[in-house]
């Protein structure tokens, strides 16, 4: 009999959609990463000798207009949209899980107060909130996570909590209760499983809305600060000229929507995969 993990393997192998966004999120990871060892330009290094130049043998993306290599600034906005986009996502499905498996789980007083503060998140202003906070995290990345994580956790929480009153009334759960199971390993060994397609879907797709949120943060001033650089602040800093010297924004935007594309992808098909139910009812 195959494993549960091959048999999901298979069934996200055997979806187009699934192939294709996974190769292009791995190509695009690998130039994220390596791509940067391939050219002889580093991306807090000045050629004095060549300021706005378009792409060329030199330079491979042009350089801007304070002489930096564009390509090395890409790929180093690159990584860190990636990096800020996994990090949010994994924190905040983790988030959602935490909060929405215990409210529906425990109930009660636990259930109300976890419940209230959702709802109070989902009704404050995200992006005043982060305005207000940017100072604080200028100089720091990780807190830029932390705060994208804290405002995109809310939904799935109430969904996941739904789903854990209906699962608790299960007869599987009922046993374990009966046999005196403690509620964290119920949790954990009962309920979590049956919510894993729902999590893995949430987490895939948080990615794209992350890599989003802190490429209009970062254009407004409000994410990554210079000297560092993100797909947003590159964005930004290109605009103005991007008629007259289209290399200084195009790369970016290009591949900022290349990311956002292939994690759709790679959602829809693990949502295929997890629930073969959602493909049908497509068609």
């Amino acid at each position: 009999m195959p494993s549960r993990g091959a048999d999901l393997a298979r069934r996200v192998l055997a979806d187009r959609r699934a192939v294709l966004g996974l190769a292009l999120l791995g190509a695009l990871f690998l130039l994220a990463f390596a791509g940067p060892h391939l050219a002889k330009w580093h991306w807090t290094d000045t050629d004095f000798a060549a300021m706005r130049e378009p792409p060329s043998a030199g330079h491979w993306f042009g350089t801007t207009q304070s002489g930096r290599d564009v390509y090395a600034l890409t790929l180093r906005g690159m990584q860190k949209s990636l990096l800020i986009g996994i990090c949010a996502a994994v924190l905040s499905t983790g988030l959602a899980a935490l909060v929405g498996t215990v409210a529906g789980y425990a109930g009660g007083w636990a259930d109300r107060a976890l419940m209230w503060g959702t709802d109070l998140l989902l009704v404050l202003p995200a992006f005043l909130v982060v305005a207000v906070l940017s100072p604080a995290f200028r100089a720091a990345w990780p807190l830029l996570v932390l705060l994208l994580a804290a405002f995109m956790w809310m939904v799935t929480a109430r969904m996941v909590r739904q789903m854990t009153i209906s699962l608790k009334r299960r007869e599987f759960v009922l046993a374990a209760r009966y046999l005196g199971v403690g509620p964290a390993r119920i949790v954990v060994r009962h309920i979590l499983p049956h919510l894993g397609s729902l999590l893995i879907i949430d987490g895939t797709l948080n990615v794209s809305v992350a890599i989003i949120a802190e490429s209009g943060l970062s254009y407004f001033g409000f994410g990554v600060q210079p000297p560092d650089s993100s797909l947003g602040t590159l964005i930004a800093e290109g605009t103005g000229a991007a008629t007259t010297f289209p290399w200084l924004f195009g790369f970016a935007a290009g591949l900022l929507v290349l990311i956002v594309l292939a994690v759709n992808l790679v959602g829809d098909g693990l949502r295929d995969a997890l629930d073969p139910a959602a493909k049908g009812g497509d068609r």
